[in-house]
């Protein structure tokens, strides 16, 4: 695999993709990451207004324990903790992909805008159009998402596709976009703005099996189109020119992968609302830890859901201890140091000093 220069840093880094033979400790590292997420996930069952222990849960998951217990483990938290980790594995897949087309640790869904666009088509159809359906406000975040994604990708080309451009105008579109939800916001009635508000928080706490069920089935279509796509992932990384000589059309390919991408931010968004920040991190942070020039996403995905897993068990605490904080508050926060941290490192190795 090829290095790729960002093109506004001086320095070569290597793209987040999925390489032909996944090399054994990425294998090894994905694994112990997804257990990490299961046992935060199981950690998590046990918190709430009625506590548990570990071997309550475990017990009731190989059918013992109280019908009370019943009820609270598999009907009422269970679902919110799957979430937690299947959420939180398809962020970290679609911050792989658009890391990877965009050639830049920045080129997250997140940033660039495509979840504030899933986010303002659910208040239209919420609040405008007053439709409360499921179906519908899914429909409406993958439509927005994808409106916005060729929004951003028309206003950014200019002969060409250039990284550092792209996100620019991304987070120019998602501050328009902002200020749409702002104004619809303010112009609903008290109970609707506070719902929707409270909803674009970011909160898998109201996911349930009627709306968790349809979500792994969507979930597991996105997660096949991505290993299918995966080795036009491969091939645009060396450049379009060599791809088309490998028997790769660069637009369509380009394209499929874009849908894919905003399609995991779009799912989460219509289920949970906004979840900043884990699509942004987790790419980065299993390339670290796998000590890989390449992060795949397998390993992006694990990350993803451990740090969704931990976002949410974080939330739970701090709920005990103060008062309940929607699972995307805590990411945006911790996040936003992370983003920080990432523009010092960028700005430190443009100008090829410390600032």
């Amino acid at each position: 695999m090829s290095p790729v220069n960002f093109g506004y840093a001086h320095r070569v880094v290597r793209t987040p993709v999925l390489s032909a033979r996944i090399p054994l400790r990425v294998v090894v590292v994905s694994f112990w990451l997804f257990v990490l997420a299961a046992a935060a996930a199981t950690v998590a069952i046990t918190l709430g207004d009625f506590p548990l222990t570990v071997p309550d849960v475990l017990s009731t998951f190989v059918g013992g324990g109280e019908d009370f217990h019943r009820i609270i483990v598999l009907q009422w938290r269970l679902p919110v903790a799957i979430a937690a980790v299947v959420f939180g594995a398809l962020l970290g897949i679609g911050g792989a992909i658009f890391q990877s087309l965009t050639r830049n640790p920045l080129g997250s869904p997140d940033v660039i805008g495509f979840d504030s666009g899933s986010y303002t088509a659910v208040v239209v159809t919420i609040l405008v159009l007053d439709a409360s359906s499921r179906w519908e406000i899914a429909v409406a975040a993958l439509a927005g998402g994808l409106l916005t994604a060729f929004l951003v990708y028309t206003l950014a080309y200019r002969g060409g596709i250039q990284a550092f451009r792209l996100i620019v105008v991304g987070i120019a579109v998602s501050a328009v976009l902002g200020s749409i939800n702002a104004y619809l916001i303010t112009r609903a009635d008290i109970e609707d703005a506070m719902s929707v508000g409270f909803w674009g928080a970011g909160s898998i706490e109201r996911v349930s099996w009627l709306s968790l069920v349809p979500s792994l089935y969507t979930a597991a279509v996105i997660v096949l189109a991505a290993a299918l796509l995966a080795p036009a992932l491969r091939r645009l990384e060396v450049g379009d020119d060599a791809a088309i000589t490998q028997g790769l059309r660069p637009g369509p390919a380009r394209l499929g992968l874009m849908v894919v991408g905003v399609g995991t931010t779009a799912l989460v968004t219509a289920a949970a609302g906004p979840i900043g920040f884990v699509a942004l991190a987790a790419p980065q942070l299993a390339r670290r830890i796998t000590r890989s020039q390449g992060v795949s996403l397998l390993s992006s995905a694990a990350m993803g859901a451990a740090l969704l897993s931990g976002a949410h068990l974080l939330s739970l605490l701090v709920a005990k201890a103060y008062r309940p904080v929607p699972v995307g508050l805590i990411t945006v926060c911790v996040g936003g140091v992370y983003l920080i941290w990432l523009l010092i490192r960028e700005a430190r190795t443009h100008y090829g000093r410390p600032q």
